[in-house]
């Protein structure tokens, strides 16, 4: 069974082998075939081109044109014509008149003459007549000789002729056989008449049709040649600028000044015979190849058979070392457990430190500060009548004294929650008193907070202390963002938008790191300096606006500054509990 999958295996990389290569070295040969395209074009063109003019050039001549005018000698014309095709090394040069009858030749004096023969039927005169130029291959129906024909027509008052020269391309095609070139010419009908090929001579690339058969004969291109029963040359109709036959592949291109069709060919013999060379090469790798692959797979198992004891110790060692990281990892996870429960321990005791802290301050606090609204009340009656002035100040600071009051006993709300008390209000009320709280730090700062509110009153259920004290502590940390900024601004916005009442603090100061945005509001988040404040903060406004039903958005990116929002429900949205 091996034996035969080798042999298929061999056969499968000989077929591939030979198809590789055949398209390797068929690609290379039309490549070459495409060079010498090029250099066949540009050498028939250089041969076509060179004598395209003599027309133009001999037809200017006095004594032609007097010759087709029936003023001068015909026999002046003929020395000119027999000149000027020695020294242009054309083949022939002769003169037809507007009945397609020769009157002046330059092979007047040697057998087969063109003078007196009628050639208006080729369709070089006829082409030349109508529309002033003319070019034909054929076979000369009076000298038998082929050759390709440009002619020029030329007028004279009222007499019209042609004349034209005929060019002998038999050098050109007896260079191809001398070079060994296989290169052809075929007319636009896919007749070869220039074939370095003998046995290609007069035969058509692919069937010729009717018509074109048809007109051939009319033009008498190829006069005694029999073209209607002779085989094509091609099995098919070129694709692509390809074509083959029996044996050989050609590529095919067209000459543009003449329309003619250029064929290089070349032998399919060679091609076949490298195509099967590789072929034969790849069985033989292949083979050894699978030599090679037999006794790499006995070794191969010997060494198996010998490392099998060694793979089991090994596995034994490595469930081993799996065990041992397990414990490893079991230990090192209930360490981060242990660590996170006494950090836990410690926030919970910084707490409960913060709640009895609370208590003892508004304790401490609270008797000097109702002593010195006392104070103050007994210098209010001491006051003559006329002392306006400082009986406003007195006024003021007691207010003062009594909002301190009003505001220490709210140091502990964060650590232990109490009733709360809800009251209708304006909140633009706080708003502007947290401004003018902060007015003082405001001048320090060089920034003085602007304040925008539409006109009318903005009513929610809250208390007022307790959101001029959430303001108050934004509009701090506002100016603390700005304090080292030039050009900075801050903004209290305040506005309605769907049932709510939003308070927005905007600052253009140094923003909040992206890592620490989220950790902002928490307790004991801070990143001020040391000492510069317990990071309780937006903690406890966090705390009171969810005792009025109001959420709290912290928008920032570093550089860019940052947006402070406040929500709180409109008190028209609930008008039972206002009520």
């Amino acid at each position: 069974m091996t034996l035969v999958r080798s042999l298929v295996f061999v056969a499968l990389a000989a077929a591939l082998a030979w198809g590789g290569a055949q398209g390797v070295v068929i690609s290379r040969a039309q490549t070459e075939l495409d060079q010498t395209l090029l250099l066949t074009t540009r050498a028939v063109e250089t041969e076509v081109e060179r004598l395209r003019a003599l027309p133009d050039v001999a037809a200017e001549d006095v004594r032609v044109r007097d010759a087709l005018a029936g003023q001068g000698a015909l026999q002046a014309a003929n020395h000119y014509l027999e000149t000027v095709a020695v020294h242009a090394q054309a083949g022939e040069l002769f003169l037809i008149d507007a009945q397609g009858d020769t009157i002046a030749s330059s092979n007047w004096n040697r057998p087969g003459s063109f003078v007196g023969q009628n050639y208006a039927f080729r369709p070089y005169f006829q082409d030349a007549m109508a529309q002033g130029k003319g070019q034909f291959y054929a076979i000369g129906v009076t000298t038998g000789v082929p050759g390709y024909f440009l002619s020029t027509r030329i007028d004279v008052g009222d007499a019209r002729g042609v004349l034209v020269v005929k060019l002998d391309l038999r050098p050109i095609e007896e260079i191809w056989r001398v070079a060994e070139a296989d290169v052809a010419l075929a007319d636009e009908n896919g007749v070869v008449f220039l074939s370095a090929r003998p046995d290609w001579q007069y035969r058509a690339l692919t069937h010729l049709q009717p018509d074109q058969l048809a007109r051939i004969e009319a033009t008498r291109a190829y006069s005694g040649i029999v073209l209607a029963g002779a085989e094509p040359l091609a099995q098919a109709a070129p694709d692509g600028g390809s074509v083959g036959g029996d044996g050989w592949i050609a590529r095919v291109a067209t000459m543009p000044s003449t329309g003619w069709q250029v064929i290089a060919a070349r032998s399919t013999a060679g091609l076949q015979a490298l195509s099967i060379g590789a072929a034969i090469l790849a069985a033989l790798a292949t083979l050894a190849l699978a030599a090679a692959l037999k006794a790499w797979d006995q070794r191969r198992q010997l060494v198996a058979l010998r490392l099998q004891q060694s793979e089991k110790l090994e596995s034994m060692v490595v469930a081993r070392t799996a065990d041992l990281a397990r414990e490893v990892e079991a230990r090192a996870q209930v360490e981060v457990d242990l660590r996170a429960a006494q950090e836990a321990l410690v926030h919970t005791e910084k707490m409960a430190a913060l709640g009895r802290m609370s208590a003892a301050i508004v304790h401490e606090i609270s008797q000097p500060l109702a002593a010195m609204e006392a104070t103050l009340s007994a210098a209010e009656l001491g006051l003559r009548g006329d002392d306006t002035a400082t009986a406003t100040r007195l006024h003021k600071a007691k207010g003062l004294i009594r909002r301190m009051q009003r505001t220490t006993k709210h140091l502990k709300s964060f650590a232990r929650k109490d009733g709360v008390e809800r009251s209708l209000i304006d909140l633009s009320v706080p708003v502007v008193s947290a401004l003018e709280l902060v007015a003082p730090r405001a001048r320090d700062v060089g920034v003085m907070p602007v304040f925008e509110a539409p006109e009318g009153k903005i009513k929610v259920l809250a208390g007022t202390i307790r959101i001029e004290q959430v303001v108050a502590n934004l509009l701090l940390n506002a100016l603390d963002a700005v304090a080292d900024v030039s050009g900075a601004a801050i903004t209290v916005r305040l506005e309605t938008e769907g049932g709510l009442a939003c308070l927005s603090v905007e600052d253009t100061g140094k923003g909040i790191a992206q890592n620490d945005l989220p950790h902002v509001a928490e307790p004991f988040f801070s990143t001020k300096l040391t000492g510069e404040s317990l990071g309780l903060g937006l903690a406890i406004c966090k705390a009171i606006l969810s005792d009025f039903n109001g959420t709290l958005d912290i928008r920032s990116a570093p550089g860019s500054g940052t947006r402070v929002s406040v929500t709180m429900p409109l008190a028209v949205a609930t008008g039972a509990e206002a009520a």
